[in-house]
């Protein structure tokens, strides 16, 4: 028997996910300790939810996904929508070092697939489903390629192993992050931001709103993120001014998507949102002075972002993990180790093994097997208890968004014409 569920119905599903994601990370303590995100976490127990429902009962469940891309792309476009130019120019040389990092280990997953399927005794090229094309590629390029495998090269099932693929680095994406994170950041001796009460205030000479967090000591200090002298607050009409920005963002990505469909500049609905947000955000800014409200952007993103991860996981169809053959799985389980080991030794060290590069590594882990918005919920995980980090939150984005598809593309499509691996 299948079950639909409408948009309404999924919401509100994602809704629960993420409050009962939220109840596991505060109650369970191996979740909160190795930074476990609160969609993640709820998401996982969803799925083994309706897996369970399906194995005993026969039960499939299909979701609605039109809000889940709604979500994902307001999630991009807040990230155009926060990249000021002047802040842009501050990615510069580790931008370009992290995109480096990044095509190096691409190609590191690529040839672990190939090679560990030609010694398992499958085609040469299932190891790029089970490389680049689903773990750093997503869901959206495993759906491309699909096709394209089992059309030209003969790899039957292509596609389905593909979707599953990437649904399995979804998940371990969000895994391995704060794990990664947290033990890099331990080896540095940097202790938690202390828990703080927040409230609400007059500043008592300006006579205007004032954001303050209190420590366990009593002691006031502003929030260490905004760093506003005066913070503004978000009220109905910021709220409606914001959405109204998002609104165009999608409008002009959803144009723009139709328009080059099929011409040499066609690209991913989400980077039109997220190049949509930049011009807008410019614009604005620049052109006619616009006070743009950083905060209210941030908390629209990242309440999209949950909602999308949330969406995600209560879809994931764990019977096709479950399906999946030995080989593919022993492969799998490399890829996971290596991209830990990667991150850690390498991506860390390259971006200079402080604070920074600690929250970039969380971030490789996130889109190097799953997707750009697994990478920031990685590092808001690891932000939210550790500090800020405005490089990563810089870089990350840009390199997981912008570059790392066409690099990906370039890189599969070498490794599609070598002769041996037809």
């Amino acid at each position: 028997m299948e079950i639909t569920l409408n948009g309404y119905h999924t919401l509100i599903l994602a809704a629960l996910v993420m409050l009962v994601g939220h109840w596991m990370v505060f109650k369970i303590r191996f979740l909160s300790a190795f930074n476990i995100p609160e969609p993640v976490a709820g998401g996982l127990l969803a799925a083994v939810i309706v897996y369970a429902l399906n194995a005993w009962l026969g039960w499939k469940f299909k979701f609605n996904t039109e809000l889940q891309t709604t979500f994902m792309l307001m999630f991009f476009a807040s990230i155009g929508l926060s990249a000021d130019f002047t802040r842009l120019k501050e990615g510069g040389r580790p931008l370009v070092v992290l995109l480096v990092i990044v095509s190096v280990f691409i190609v590191v997953q690529n040839l672990i697939g190939v090679s560990l399927a030609a010694a398992l005794g499958l085609k040469p090229l299932i190891g790029l489903v089970v490389g680049s094309i689903t773990l750093t590629g997503g869901h959206g390029t495993a759906g491309a390629w699909g096709p394209v495998l089992e059309n030209n090269f003969g790899i039957v099932g292509a596609t389905t192993l593909g979707i599953a693929t990437a649904t399995f680095g979804l998940v371990f994406g969000g895994l391995i992050g704060g794990p990664v994170a947290r033990y890099l950041i331990r080896r540095q001796h940097r202790a938690p931001m202390p828990e703080a009460g927040v409230r609400d205030s007059i500043d008592a000479i300006s006579g205007k709103p004032r954001h303050e967090t209190t420590d366990n000591e009593g002691r006031e200090q502003r929030l260490t993120f905004d760093m506003f002298d005066e913070p503004r607050l978000i009220t109905a009409y910021v709220a409606i001014e914001t959405l109204a920005m998002f609104a165009a963002c999608l409008t002009a990505a959803d144009l723009l998507s139709g328009w080059t469909r099929g011409t040499w500049i066609e690209l991913p609905t989400f980077i039109w949102a997220l190049a949509s947000g930049v011009v807008i955000r410019n614009v604005l800014t620049h052109l006619f002075h616009f006070d743009m409200f950083d905060r209210a952007i941030d908390v629209f993103g990242n309440a999209s972002l949950s909602l999308f991860l949330a969406m995600a996981l209560l879809s994931l169809r764990l019977w096709e993990l479950a399906d999946l053959a030995g080989p593919v799985a022993i492969i799998l389980a490399v890829q996971v180790v290596a991209m830990m080991a990667f991150a850690t030794f390498i991506t860390y060290r390259f971006m200079g093994g402080d604070y920074d590069a600690a929250v970039v590594s969380a971030g490789h882990c996130g889109f190097g097997l799953g997707a750009t918005p697994t990478a920031i919920a990685n590092m808001q995980a690891i932000t939210d208890r550790f500090g800020p980090s405005y490089k990563a939150y810089l870089i990350v984005p840009l390199v997981g968004a912008f570059f790392v598809d066409l690099v990906n593309a370039t890189i599969l499509q070498i490794f599609t014409q070598v002769p041996f691996l037809r």
